[in-house]
């Protein structure tokens, strides 16, 4: 994996230890971060960078892979602080990071608030709160699937919806790697579906899934639990089998 970077940042968040892998690409003309983490994260991605000797001004371009809170909530702070920077979304992810319409994690929220009982609406209210909160951001380019983008060797656009609608995955095929977002997570060394109790449609998270099998991948990055160790191949066969038994 020439000239990618895994940005391992380690933190607490509602009480809870947490840990997130934003990745860095880097060739010649181009350093580009993909995901920024929750608000406020820039000194923690900073860090994170300066381990690879890495500076955040050196960034030219930003691509999100959804607009869950995790991954887009320091990013109109990054584009304040680096203005060169460029952001790139799905063209479904951009009504939504630039603000024009509600957070679907919001839409979710709301959904199912009258049905809560009484002592857990205070703590929704305040989620829902948060969410909205967050600064919305221009998108500069909007992709589609199936997009080939010409820097660091070449990246493919893979429309990988279900968690979200507008979720994408990166293929670098110089190096055989996947870069999954939110796609598939590991848990305790295998790979499973993130929070599939939340995902907007598991059905088609699962068809996601199933969509990666047509890569041929050497290398598989989650954004929650990093690098994958073990048979990729196998690992994705071993999870679809549980979702279409």
């Amino acid at each position: 994996m020439k000239n990618v970077y895994l940005l391992e940042i380690d933190f607490e968040f509602n009480g809870q230890r947490q840990t997130i892998t934003p990745t860095i690409l880097k060739d010649k003309e181009n350093t580009i971060l993909i995901d920024c983490g929750y608000p406020n994260f820039i000194p923690l991605l900073e860090e994170a960078a300066y381990r690879h000797n890495i500076s955040l001004d050196s960034i030219t371009k930003l691509i999100v892979t959804h607009h869950d809170v995790d991954h887009i909530g320091s990013l109109a702070a990054l584009k304040q602080a680096y203005p060169q920077i460029e952001i790139i979304a799905h063209e479904l992810d951009s009504p939504y990071i630039e603000g024009k319409n509600k957070p679907l994690r919001a839409v979710q929220a709301e959904s199912t608030f009258d049905q809560l009982p009484d002592e857990e609406k205070p703590g929704i209210e305040q989620f829902i709160a948060f969410l909205q909160s967050v600064e919305p951001a221009s998108v500069d380019v909007t992709v589609s699937s199936g997009e080939h983008l010409p820097w660091c060797d070449g990246i493919e656009i893979i429309h990988t919806p279900g968690h979200l609608p507008g979720h994408i995955s990166l293929y670098l095929p110089t190096s055989k790697t996947l870069i999954a977002g939110d796609v598939v997570v590991i848990e305790e060394g295998k790979l499973n579906i993130a929070n599939p109790q939340f995902a907007w449609d598991l059905d088609e998270a699962v068809r996601s899934v199933q969509k990666l099998l047509e890569y041929d991948i050497e290398h598989l990055i989650c954004y929650h639990g990093g690098l994958f160790q073990g048979d990729i191949n196998k690992a994705l066969k071993d999870l679809l089998k549980v979702y279409l038994s």
